[in-house]
């Protein structure tokens, strides 16, 4: 009776798998590159400021406190003032931060092209070649690679099951893509909100410059008697210095967050892409084999 009665257990549909832990190491590791760029970039442009370029060697006399010697652009850029170096920083984040996160995008994407990725993959889902689909992921690697492998994986789980139905198996796919999807993607977003940051305060930061140096052209005007002339110079070129710098780092920084950007849209897309296919190919799958057993 007891036997009787465990065969006709109704079988208890599987536990979701858990989600994967998410990559703390990577996030710590890039929180610490920001906490160590930022103030080493200040640092540096400090230094080259005030003891390259202000070096007594590029201006009239010897002396950093008169005019920069003919065509010497390194003491020209010295007297555009303290915000020189603040200005010299943002750039220099601005192109750090572009390098490590085309690095980090291209590692994403994998070794060949995500779109012939991509195609590859749904060809072995249209033959039902799933075990192939997965070494071609394994070929490729990167983010994008990882989220369909998970689905793939999934997908195998889900066609050996036999305790839930079609829907659930289809959700269970489907949850499993976004789960990877929602690991992936944030480490690719990364210090992205640093250069889009740079890319408005740069600006401002230029046109707080410029106003210091209208400030000392106007002052040197107010002088009684004669205009001091080396004043109103210095100050007409700390504005103009501080405004060229400040658009030239906030045009780079826009540029590159527009670019970074569309590259992340992408990969998106390309996960979105795979996805559909893997679980359209389990739907289609799944439903041939309910038809025959229908029909024996």
């Amino acid at each position: 009776m007891e036997q009787k009665n465990a065969t006709n257990k109704p079988a208890t549909a599987p536990r979701p798998a858990a989600p994967a832990a998410p990559k703390t190491g990577e996030a710590k590791g890039g929180s610490a590159l920001a906490a160590i760029v930022i103030p080493l970039a200040l640092v540096i442009s400090y230094l080259v400021w005030k003891f390259v370029m202000g070096d007594n060697s590029h201006f009239q006399g010897g002396n950093n406190h008169n005019n920069p010697l003919p065509g010497d652009y390194l003491g020209i850029v010295y007297k555009g003032g303290v915000i020189v170096p603040i200005l010299m920083s943002m750039f220099l984040i601005v192109v750090t931060f572009s390098i490590e996160r085309f690095l980090t995008i291209s590692r994403a994407k994998g070794s060949k092209s995500i779109e012939s990725f991509v195609r590859t993959v749904r060809q072995k889902l249209n033959v039902n070649d799933i075990t192939g689909a997965i070494a071609t992921c394994d070929q490729q690697k990167g983010s994008v690679a990882n989220v369909v492998k998970a689905g793939l994986l999934k997908y195998q789980e889900m066609a050996r099951e036999r305790g839930i139905d079609k829907d659930q198996k289809i959700l269970a796919i489907q949850k499993e893509i976004e789960e990877s999807t929602a690991l992936e993607l944030p480490m690719l977003e990364k210090n992205l909100v640093i250069i889009s940051t740079l890319a408005s305060v740069a600006t401002l930061v230029g046109l707080l410059g410029t106003v210091f140096g209208m400030i000392n052209a106007f002052a040197a005007l107010a002088n009684a008697g004669a205009p001091d002339a080396v004043g109103l110079a210095n100050g007409i070129s700390e504005a103009l210095i501080n405004t060229a710098l400040g658009i030239l780092t906030s045009a780079i920084a826009i540029i590159m967050y527009n670019f970074f950007t569309s590259r992340i849209d992408e990969l998106t897309y390309s996960i979105d892409e795979a996805g559909f296919s893997i679980i359209q190919t389990f739907a289609s799958q799944h439903g041939e084999e309910r038809v025959q057993n229908t029909v024996a």
